[in-house]
């Protein structure tokens, strides 16, 4: 599964804009639409310190008639930025 990169910053606007669009008065009210989806992890996507997936990013989309086209996002592989374990060996 892939995840959306935005730029810094743009990512917490992307989610005010699905609020505003949908008609919600909080983050929170995006989780009345079905979403299988923890608010602790939600209140991560807002905050910026996880990346979206990319199909919670597209149902937003589809939800708030948002043209994802349009968003200047990067699509990231899901071990993105990880570092294999066991690179540095002990040196003999």
């Amino acid at each position: 599964m892939d995840r959306v990169l935005f730029k810094k910053g743009e990512q917490r606007k992307f989610l005010d804009l699905v609020i505003e669009r949908i008609g919600c008065f909080s983050l929170r009210g995006i989780l009345q639409f079905g979403f299988n989806i923890k608010y602790s992890t939600l209140k991560n996507y807002y905050i910026e310190r996880r990346t979206l997936p990319r199909d919670f990013f597209e149902d937003l989309c589809y939800l708030a008639r948002i043209d994802k086209n349009s968003l200047k996002v990067r699509y990231i592989r899901e071990n993105w930025g990880q570092v294999k374990g066991g690179k540095k060996g002990k040196a003999s």
